[in-house]
């Protein structure tokens, strides 16, 4: 099904309203938005694309969306798309600024952007493991797999460490000691 301009604005403004937590939490719902819910590109064609975004320098959730309002109704789409992308999540941060500035202190409103925050995590946490699963499928989910244990055990391997038998002070090797700090 080719979409029409004003199919393209309705679902690029929601996209726009919607996509808060950077490139991660924006490629998302993009995804969600334009290869789950509606067919309008494939999932093949999207990854394609934006991998291709991601070698470009600037921002790739903009260029991605750009792209694909172009791919489905030209230039006019594209230009929708990519302004559209934009502009309604401007002015929801001017006008949060705008809250903030006025109600900033207050316990209320604290409680509130704490919120916010805890919200805007969640969605990139949950962007990042769906976008990565898609990804990786078919190419060794052993991979994906993989990732959890590897950061858990991480950060288990930098705080133990063998004992001398001299008494209860630990030994590092030299080699786990920069692995640990980040040197290595």
């Amino acid at each position: 099904m080719t979409p029409g301009l004003s199919d393209i604005t309705r679902v690029f403004a929601r996209i726009g309203c919607l996509s808060f937590g950077g490139p991660a939490g924006q490629i998302a719902v993009m995804h969600r938005e334009l290869v789950d819910e509606r067919g309008w590109i494939e999932e093949g064609q999207y990854l394609r694309a934006l991998n291709f975004c991601h070698l470009l320098p600037g921002p790739e959730a903009q260029q991605l969306a750009t792209f694909i309002g172009w791919r489905l109704a030209g230039t006019a789409g594209g230009l929708i798309a990519g302004l559209l992308f934009v502009i309604p999540g401007a002015l929801v941060m001017l006008a949060l600024s705008f809250a903030y500035v006025a109600a900033a202190g207050t316990r209320w409103f604290d409680g509130l952007f704490l919120g916010i925050k805890a919200a805007v995590l969640a969605i990139v946490v949950q962007a990042v493991l769906r976008v990565a699963g898609r990804a990786l499928k078919g190419r060794g989910a052993s991979r994906a797999g993989a990732v959890r244990p590897a950061v858990s055990a991480g950060g288990a391997r930098c705080n133990s460490s063998a004992s001398s038998g001299h008494g209860a002070r630990p030994i590092r090797s030299a080699r786990r000691s920069r692995q640990c700090s980040g040197r290595a």
